[in-house]
């Protein structure tokens, strides 16, 4: 959901709102929520996302040091906005396939079974609305709904979209096939009152000549009365941070032919902030690959063990599965790994976690590749941060003083002796502070790291590609992609905005449509 300031505060104080709901899961409701945030804002309206709940392992850490869904900071970004955590009020991030860690108002409040948390949903919606409420009146003005077995307890689609009585886009993936049954089907599940809210539908990832597709689309509106805004084409092209890790699992998209560098990601099973590789993937020179096997990282440059929710639990995968010792085996043969978050943990001696805070293990053995010991206790990380590299060997040679910026969202405390440090800080929080993050072996082969979006800082990323490349006695391309988020969201939003018909869009809302602001533009 997104809201909008018709700057006409005498008429109402709450914001004008459009939610975007799917016939089902990676549809591209988060897309499309973000490409109509930029949309609004270049028209002109204030514009934020919400999204009540979300279930994701990405997440993000705001300025003021909450935690949220990390496609809802992005939907923000691409509305101009800074996050809150008000625009994601309840967090849900999977620790095993029957319990998830609760966040609520970007604070950890217990984990739940689906049980447990059920139970709890009649004392979350005021918190949800609470949320809804503060970000409407702020902007002055400003899954799938069909899951009837979740109707009584779902705080999260009709149920939202009934409190705000706002009017709803369906969206449906017609690259999965039956996208008229989806569609059709979904309205059939709905209340009358919730059919209502249902004011258009939308197409995503159409292939080939769309004139194919018109009689359909014609039928459909004659059978449901709700007309299609508009359909969208596949593409490959623009590239959002991906917030369902479905897409891991399915070609990137991206072309590799002619890539001279290997990067090979080890899918863990609670994979977390996977676009922390979004920009490796996305460099003409690399092949960056998410390797299930141990066979699969023999032929890599580089091993990247990411980020995850349950570090211990893991591990412990890593090393019944054999991926441990080949990970092992292939840094004592001067192979580089890196490790992220979770993945730091993993590469030091031992995990200790005496009071269960983080799994039901009390201590468990790491991969030894660091020189460090983490230990788990009831504080949560959660802070932006800049700092400086504080290097120079190995992954980070020439890289000494270059500037960095992420964030951090962890549980645990990691010991790094004094001169093995990797990143230096000047800030958390946007606060002048001091201290270091990461730590480097002697050789500079093994690098690890809490800081989220490592890579996402392209002065670094090069330094550690040119390193790579020099191990292979190979120059890498040296032309930087247009690695801007905010070029991509404008390029996004030129997407949407031709293929959908925004009279109608802007009609729902109930906004008029103004001459749109340049490209880049300020709201």
């Amino acid at each position: 959901m997104a809201g909008w300031s018709s700057r006409s505060k005498r008429m109402t104080n709450l914001a004008k709102t459009i939610m975007v709901q799917g016939t089902g899961s990676h549809v591209g409701k988060s897309v499309l929520t973000a490409a109509l945030c930029r949309v609004f804002a270049r028209a002109g309206y204030k514009t934020a996302p919400s999204k009540a709940q979300n279930m994701a392992l990405n997440s993000f850490a705001t300025p003021d040091g909450g935690e949220i869904g990390r496609s809802t900071a992005v939907q923000a970004e691409a509305a101009g906005v800074e996050p809150i955590v008000d625009m994601n009020p309840v967090l849900l991030k999977p620790e095993t396939e029957r319990s998830s860690q609760v966040v609520v108002l970007g604070r950890p409040d217990g984990t739940a079974d689906s049980k447990q948390y059920f139970g709890r949903t009649g004392k979350l919606w005021p918190i949800v609305t609470g949320a809804l409420d503060r970000l409407r009146a702020e902007y002055e003005g400003a899954g799938s709904p069909a899951e009837i077995n979740l109707r009584e307890r779902e705080i999260v689609n009709m149920a939202v979209a009934l409190y705000a009585k706002s009017p709803v886009l369906l969206i449906a993936d017609i690259d999965r096939g039956g996208v008229f049954a989806s569609l059709v089907g979904t309205l059939a599940l709905l209340e009358p009152d919730e059919v209502e809210l249902i004011r258009a539908f939308v197409i995503n990832k159409f292939r080939g000549d769309q004139s194919i597709l018109d009689p359909g689309l014609v039928m459909l509106e004659e059978r449901t009365g709700v007309p299609t805004a508009g359909v969208l084409p596949y593409y490959t092209d623009i590239h959002i941070p991906e917030e369902d890790a479905l897409y891991l699992d399915t070609p990137a998209g991206y072309d590799a032919g002619g890539a001279m560098l290997d990067i090979a990601v080890v899918l863990l099973p609670h994979i977390a902030n996977f676009d922390d590789f979004d920009p490796m993937r996305r460099e003409p020179s690399v092949s960056l690959r998410y390797v299930t096997g141990p066979a699969g990282l023999d032929a890599a440059d580089l091993i990247v063990i990411p980020g995850t929710k349950t570090t211990a639990a893991d591990l412990g995968w890593l090393q019944e599965s054999g991926r441990a010792d080949a990970i092992v085996r292939l840094r004592k043969d001067g192979r580089p790994v890196i490790g992220i978050c979770g993945g730091y943990q993993m590469l030091g001696e031992r995990i200790s976690d005496p009071e269960g805070h983080e799994s039901r293990f009390t201590e468990a053995r790491g991969l030894g590749l660091l020189p460090v010991v983490t230990e788990f206790s009831p504080d949560k990380s959660t802070e932006q941060v800049r700092g400086v590299v504080a290097a120079d060997r190995g992954l980070l040679s020439g890289a000494m003083g270059l500037p960095v910026s992420g964030y951090e969202i962890h549980m645990g405390h990691t010991r790094v002796e004094k001169g093995q440090e990797a990143i230096k800080f000047s800030e958390r929080s946007r606060s002048p502070a001091q201290g270091f993050d990461g730590c480097l072996d002697g050789d500079g082969l093994t690098l690890g790291t809490y800081m989220h979006g490592l890579f996402h800082n392209d002065e670094l990323r090069r330094a550690m590609l040119r390193f790579l490349a020099s191990r292979r006695g190979i120059e890498i391309e040296e032309d930087r992609f247009a690695a801007s988020l905010d070029t991509e969201f404008d390029r996004l939003a030129d997407l949407v905005t031709e293929h959908l018909d925004m009279e109608l869009l802007f009609d729902i809302v109930g906004l008029p449509r103004k001459a749109p602001l340049p490209a880049g533009g300020t709201v």
